[in-house]
């Protein structure tokens, strides 16, 4: 049991020691694409302590409002540091061949993604979601030849699922596209009309109809930008 209890203390000990590093490893990388993020989540943490701790003088419990006040700046501090850390994430991201990829792949339960189910030598891509939403196609790249890629990949999962719901949109900042950032909200606001068995039904269907990237090996996340389709390679 002692032997036990110091093996669990020592594993609790290796791993805080590995969050701190990933904290300090995103600040570094947020800082350089937002300076001023140490400053503004100090002056969020003071302003939020000040003003509880000030209230509890007000009503004679500063000792209790302050505990309180220190837990919420705490929060708050998270909070904002958080979000202008995804806001720098994604404006790194922006632009590189495969960010949509790496975005849907972190959606979230619920949803099975396939990273670049249809390219082209240009590197314009489509990916493919499933989920309770139904099929969700997000293609990256030049809007007019993605068109072409969109309509030749509805075409051919047409034959295998006809009662499944398809998506599709665009990532870009012109009109009628989504944003990078706001990927992972659009398709969260897909209203929902599969159930369970349905989504897994479905999947099942179009892995067995394969896609074009089933025998290559794919990095993780945002492909280079010096990547290109090999010469044998199929395009649609």
């Amino acid at each position: 049991m002692a032997r036990k209890a110091q093996a669990e203390s020592g594993a609790d000990a290796t791993a805080n020691p590995g969050r701190l590093k990933q904290i300090a490893l995103t600040y570094k990388m947020t800082r350089k694409a937002d300076p001023k993020v140490g400053l503004v989540v100090a002056g969020v943490g003071v302003v939020v302590f000040g003003v509880l701790l000030a209230i509890g003088f007000l009503i004679g419990h500063p000792v209790y409002l302050g505990i309180l006040g220190f837990l919420l700046a705490f929060l708050a501090m998270a909070i904002v540091f958080g979000r202008r850390a995804e806001r720098a994430a994604f404006g790194q991201m922006e632009g590189q061949p495969g960010a949509a990829a790496a975005v849907l792949q972190n959606i979230g339960r619920g949803w099975t993604t396939t990273p670049a189910v249809a390219m082209n030598r240009n590197q314009d891509v489509v990916h493919r979601a499933v989920g309770k939403a139904g099929i969700v196609l997000v293609a990256e790249g030049n809007p007019n030849r993605l068109r072409t890629l969109l309509s030749a990949e509805k075409k051919r999962m047409a034959r295998i699922v006809v009662d499944v719901p398809v998506h599709d949109f665009i990532v870009g900042d012109g009109e009628g596209q989504v944003p990078l950032k706001k990927v992972r909200t659009t398709l969260l606001k897909l209203p929902r009309v599969l159930a369970g068995p349905q989504v897994t039904a479905t999947n099942d269907r179009l892995r067995a109809m394969g896609d074009l990237m089933s025998n290559m090996p794919l990095p993780k996340g945002p492909m280079p930008k010096g990547m290109r389709m090999p010469r044998g390679g199929r395009t649609r």
